[in-house]
């Protein structure tokens, strides 16, 4: 007689689980908004897909409406049926929460670009944001960093990638530092366009460089010999090293996106400027883009071209950088206005 089959004999096989679709690559996605009406994803998806919104602006706004949204919630409101005084009272609390005025201004700004989409896609009949005026606000001037304290950033990075005792992995952090200043320095990006370069911008002998920035819209930008030096070296070491191999980017890394973070190239950029003497709160990459068109225009650069290679959509914005202007301009009517000795 057959013996009866075991449990093991009869237990089916584990299913076979598929592999995870690989993501495509593209218009980023609008964040989801947690615990949040359904109309900010609709306002989200809007601004994702008409005006080509980047992920670190969708997510922007996503935290400022989740807020909003969240705190209407707990008044039995939402962004449908609250009214001009519910947001007032809710930006009288950030206030109260400790918000300065420019981050009241900027929620209060995302708020009344969501009430006016429900508007014109007549989820609501009015526009409850229309009476609320913005907190008054001084517009700051931008930190600036002079030439002699670039130049130190510089030569400090460049001596400890020339020490002798040390590992191969300090060694490659200090030409990556070597890499970020001088690409900085010399094309004022944005540290998002930055750790975004692909690799192949180092191969090419190039004295100029197309990069893609906010809204998705492209710009030219200008490599001086500094800055493509150190790209080459850059990318020569990781070769020798055998370090990522076959990497798309020119900062590759471990991270999600393969590529540097815009944390980890702030975090290095201040244990540099300590190095270096100067002091950490600043030094950031931002600080270095204001360097970058600040030195321009002391320089002679114009306005208008100092925009385009910031790639600001409204010179309005470029406008924070003429405070640097006044001494020369004061020197310039001084030493060329034909009544200036006169009185």
């Amino acid at each position: 007689m057959a013996k009866p089959a075991t449990k093991a004999a009869t237990k089916k096989p584990p299913a076979v689980k598929p592999a995870p679709a690989k993501p495509k690559r593209g218009r980023p996605k609008a964040p989801r908004v947690q615990k949040a009406d359904r109309h900010v994803d609709l306002f989200l998806d809007m601004i994702a897909a008409e005006r080509g919104a980047g992920k670190n602006t969708l997510d922007a706004y996503a935290r400022d409406l989740a807020d909003v949204s969240e705190r209407l919630q707990a008044v039995g409101r939402s962004v449908l049926d609250a009214r001009t005084e519910d947001f007032r009272a809710y930006l009288a609390g950030l206030t109260a929460r400790g918000f300065k005025a420019t981050s009241v201004a900027r929620k209060l700004s995302a708020v009344r670009q969501l009430c006016r989409f429900l508007y014109a896609e007549g989820h609501r009949k009015d526009d409850p944001t229309a009476m609320i005026e913005g907190p008054r606000r001084g517009r700051s001037l931008p930190k600036i960093l002079s030439v002699a304290e670039v130049d130190r950033l510089i030569e400090t990075a460049r001596a400890l990638a020339a020490r002798t005792e040390q590992s191969e992995g300090e060694r490659l952090r200090a030409l990556r530092m070597i890499c970020l200043l001088e690409v900085l320095y010399a094309t004022g990006l944005r540290v998002s366009e930055l750790i975004a370069l692909p690799a192949a911008a180092a191969r090419r002998d190039e004295r100029m460089l197309v990069v893609r920035g906010k809204g998705s819209k492209e710009r030219m930008v200008i490599l001086n010999g500094a800055a493509r030096d150190a790209m080459k070296t850059w990318l020569a070491a990781l070769a020798e090293a055998g370090r990522f191999e076959g990497s798309r980017w020119l900062f590759p890394s471990f991270s999600e996106t393969g590529h540097l973070t815009r944390q980890h190239a702030a975090r290095e950029l201040k244990d540099l400027a300590i190095a270096a003497g100067l002091r950490p709160d600043k030094v950031s990459p931002h600080v270095l883009r204001h360097a970058f068109a600040s030195h321009l225009l002391q320089n002679g650069a114009d306005l208008r071209s100092v925009q385009m290679l910031l790639g600001h959509a409204d010179i309005s914005t470029t406008q924070i950088y003429t405070h640097v202007l006044e001494e020369r301009l004061k020197s310039l009517v001084r030493d060329l206005h034909p009544l200036a000795d006169e009185g």
